[in-house]
């Protein structure tokens, strides 16, 4: 997938993978539709940063929460 350009897909097949690595419990609070295209960057550092983790530790994945929380709309 090319994740270069800031499109409404793009932020979705990220948030799905974040959820998905993350193993997220309350899938509700992090919809897609949350988030905007306007703070991409920052969503794709998140993005690739989780996805390079073999394990995220419980204070780690707190963090990770409430960073992508933060860039919700």
């Amino acid at each position: 997938m090319d994740l270069s350009q800031p499109t409404p897909e793009n932020v979705t097949y990220m948030i799905e993978k974040i959820k998905e690595k993350l193993r997220m419990v309350n899938v509700d609070v992090m919809k897609a539709d949350n988030f905007s295209t306007s703070q991409y960057e920052d969503l794709v550092y998140m993005y690739e940063m989780v996805m390079k983790r073999d394990t995220i530790s419980p204070n780690e994945m707190q963090a990770i929460a409430a960073e992508l929380g933060a860039l919700r709309k």
